[in-house]
């Protein structure tokens, strides 16, 4: 946003003025609010108050930044990837804010006079660098959340403010969070352990709604994790965290001397909390009761037996071995798009669901119902759907790694999509699982198939009257595929499913039969998979 006449910089002399400019924020309007708080900390890392001022008035915009900023977030969250003009201009804010906000807590410990022997500066050192790892922790979880790819030096920068937390001695000093938990107390090394727990979550695969949850418990938990430098030089654990290296927690090199910046964490309390609340759920106690958010017990069950792996550092074993490639797939999104090329030709309805279309009446309305005496006229409509090219990274039995530059289709993660392989010439129905946009703007994702070849159907509501004249719309089936034990299922657009209801299906080679959907197999942004019994 540019700064108007009437936003100079702010001069906060005192902390009567800045508390009074806090307490006129416009919070019912978050753009405007947004625009006074940045403006706020532009005047104070331009001209700061002493360090006693200067971090009373940070303690005080923390809640009203928090609500902006989450605010504001939502305007790109959940949104297709690359994002619009507006959508990245509002993320670039949201990262800028949070930024600021690190760098004037930073600030605050430079103005401070060392006093190490003193209990209550131990304390207030604790609670800077506590801000300054939590603050550089939103700029990570807000990439995480817009599926962008992490800044460089943001790690380092992460390990440095732990560090300093390590050489003073105060990781583990405690210090109040009011926005994570009026319950209890946190530490610098609980803030810093949170966002290793996140990382090593798969965020990118996670959905927002999954992300938000895996984040609160991580914050919840992440006391039980504790840090320890590397005594036994021959026993180097799985994973480490390199406290001088742009990485998160990490798989150990066995041949590499991990060195004196090395970490590892112990995450065996942490194991045996995830299966004391799994065993709480199974027996019917709601996640709510357990602080587990207000969410059903079947997907919190799944999302936790999801995190027990990489939580409790266990590697997580391959289901199919990946294979490094080269080669260009093509794709196409969207259930017009998708049928086309799964079918190679147009989808038409059948005579008792056909209407013409807009183009066919503005020509029969033009020519009449004859081109020539006795000739019937044919509308064929030009079809022609995209498909982006994409460079296959790597591919397994049971999906593919692809990379694409900025221009193409939007994509969203959960998304369904049809690709036909670099060394196939059938298109395959897909999900997006795993998705980022890159720094450059070129998007990676990973898709996981759906079992066996699709079919191209139409479907619809049967009805038990006769003379059903709605139309039929675009559907897939899949067939069983009994060497990997799944059994048959259709894939239809979402908010069609409902149990028990019959489907009329109308198939390319024009013939109909009825099916009864059984139960939902698999869900995702823009499609549903269930299984089905033909009558």
């Amino acid at each position: 946003m540019n700064t108007t006449a009437t936003e100079m910089p702010l001069a906060i002399p005192d902390l009567r003025t800045g508390m009074d400019y806090l307490s006129q924020l416009s919070l019912a309007n978050p753009v405007v609010a947004e625009r006074q708080l940045v403006r706020f900390l532009d005047g104070l890392l331009m001209a700061p108050p002493d360090s006693g001022v200067l971090l009373a008035l940070l303690e005080q915009a923390r809640a009203p930044m928090c609500f902006v900023e989450e605010e504001m977030s939502r305007r790109y969250h959940n949104k297709s990837l690359p994002l619009a003009d507006e959508e990245e201009s509002y993320f670039q804010q949201v990262v800028t804010a949070w930024r600021k906000m690190g760098k004037a807590y930073a600030l605050c410990a430079r103005l401070e006079e060392p006093d190490a022997q003193n209990a209550q500066y131990v304390s207030l050192v604790a609670t800077i660098l506590h801000r300054c790892i939590y603050y550089t922790g939103m700029v990570i979880l807000e990439h995480f959340r817009a599926r962008r790819e992490l800044p460089p030096g943001v790690w380092l920068d992460l390990h440095g403010y732990y560090e300093s937390a390590e050489e003073w001695g105060v990781a583990y000093t405690p210090v109040e969070d009011v926005l994570e938990s009026n319950l209890q107390a946190t530490h610098c090394a609980a803030a810093y352990t949170t966002l290793l727990l996140i990382d090593i979550a798969s965020p990118y695969s996670n959905s927002v709604r999954n992300l938000n949850l895996i984040r609160r418990w991580a914050g919840m938990w992440a006391p039980l994790v504790s840090i320890h430098k590397l005594e036994d030089d021959l026993e180097v654990p799985p994973y480490v965290i390199q406290l001088m290296k742009d990485l998160p927690l990490h798989p150990a090199v066995v041949a590499e001397d991990p060195g004196p910046d090395a970490r590892r964490l112990d995450t065996s309390r942490l194991g045996l909390q995830i299966n004391h609340m799994l065993s709480q759920l199974r027996q019917r106690i709601t996640p709510s009761q357990l602080g587990l958010g207000e969410e059903t017990s079947a997907h919190v069950i799944a999302l936790l037996d999801h995190l027990s792996r990489p939580w409790t550092q266990s590697a997580s074993p391959r289901r199919f071995r990946r294979f490094a490639t080269e080669g260009v797939a093509r794709v196409a999104v969207g259930f017009e798009a998708m049928h086309f090329c799964v079918t190679s030709k147009a989808f038409e309805q059948p005579d008792s669901a056909s209407t013409y279309s807009r183009d066919a009446c503005d020509e029969l309305f033009t020519f009449g119902e004859r081109a020539e005496p006795g000739q019937k006229l044919a509308i064929k409509p030009k079809i022609s759907f995209p498909v982006d090219e994409w460079t296959v990274i790597n591919h397994s039995a049971n999906g593919f790694r692809l990379a694409r530059s900025c221009a193409g289709m939007k994509i969203s993660h959960g998304q369904l999509m049809v690709i036909c392989p670099h060394d196939g010439e059938h298109f395959l129905l897909v999900q997006a699982t795993w998705l980022m946009q890159e720094d450059s703007g070129g998007l990676i994702v990973g898709v996981a198939t759906l079992p066996g070849m699709p079919i191209g159907l139409g479907v619809r509501m049967a009805t038990q009257t006769s003379g059903n004249n709605e139309r039929y719309v675009r559907a897939f089936m899949l067939p069983p595929v009994p060497a990997i034990k799944e059994e048959g299922s259709i894939v239809l657009p979402p908010g069609m499913y409902q149990a028990s209801r019959i489907l009329d299906v109308y198939s390319d080679e024009g013939k109909t039969s009825q099916v009864r959907m059984n139960h939902m197999l698999q869900r995702g942004t823009d499609f549903d998979r269930i299984s089905y019994q033909v009558l």
